[in-house]
């Protein structure tokens, strides 16, 4: 096939080029995306935003006002997210389908996480996609209890879609964080071992001495964000809705709300963008 002889004729320019997206801009706006999510949690010790109720809702709610105040902010979708993230992806499940894992003859820590980056890479394809879906494009059906992310109530719409509604965690709402908590938890996983196979590609660890200093690096790095993506998910699915609601409503309004407006589920626009 003709599509076929072209990725062998660029092997080398695309192996790198796949191994480049999967760093930057991927990699970093997972990092940066994971820390603004787990503000949530992180938020509760920044003091300036108790006086508007729960700090961590106010403190997520302002790392997502400041991502919307971005200008172009859908050029830098479109062209530093969604185009790499295609080509990344689709050039990865064309890498995993063309390759062959040896972890029944030789079950050694390198076939294992090479079978599992290819795992991660599958299920993680899966898993961005029905965040999107859900969150960015208003795909509510899938949504236990239909709610719809909002960009004006990040925290509350979060915290409902991660719990099945707004009285607590429900048995769907149990689901959906597990689904989050593989499915960050295998994002985490494939770029730290991504780091570690990327200097290899490019040359950068040549020595076993070195990869494993490297891997060393990659694997802190790796727990590092898996903290962060457990916080997020953990701290969402244990937020007081009501609690939130009213912090929300204080930030918009610059004072206590009612208790009539603090029951009133808000609306409003959604974006990828914004720390969902």
């Amino acid at each position: 096939m003709a599509s076929t002889s072209l990725l062998e004729r660029h092997h080398f320019l695309l192996r790198r080029l796949h191994s480049l997206t999967g760093i930057a801009p991927i990699g970093v706006f997972l990092c940066v995306h994971l820390l603004t999510n787990a503000s949530i949690v992180w938020g509760l010790l920044n003091k300036s935003k108790a006086e508007h109720g729960h700090a961590g809702v106010a403190t997520f709610q302002h790392e997502v006002d400041f991502i919307h105040s971005l200008p172009f902010l859908i050029i830098i979708e479109v062209f530093g997210l969604w185009l790499p993230i295609a080509f990344h992806s689709i050039l990865g499940i064309y890498y995993a389908r063309s390759g062959r894992a040896n972890t029944s003859r030789y079950a050694y820590q390198a076939n294992w996480r090479y079978t599992l980056q290819r795992i991660s890479g599958y299920v993680g394809v899966l898993f961005v996609f029905y965040h999107v879906a859900t969150l960015r494009w208003g795909w509510t059906f899938l949504v236990p209890g239909g709610t719809k992310w909002s960009a004006e109530a990040a925290a509350s719409t979060m915290a409902m879609v991660l719990q099945g509604g707004d009285t607590g965690l429900t048995a769907a709402g149990v689901v959906v964080s597990l689904a989050y908590m593989i499915g960050v938890s295998l994002l985490v996983f494939h770029l730290a071992n991504g780091l570690w196979t990327a200097a290899i590609t490019w040359g950068l660890t040549i020595s076993v001495a070195a990869q494993k200093r490297w891997g060393q690096v990659c694997a802190a790095l790796g727990v590092g964000l898996m903290l962060l993506a457990w916080s997020a998910v953990i701290g969402f699915a244990t937020l007081d809705v009501k609690e939130a609601r009213g912090t929300e409503q204080m930030l918009r309004s610059g004072h206590a709300p009612p208790p009539q407006v603090a029951e009133i589920a808000p609306t409003g626009t959604t974006s990828i963008g914004g720390g969902h």
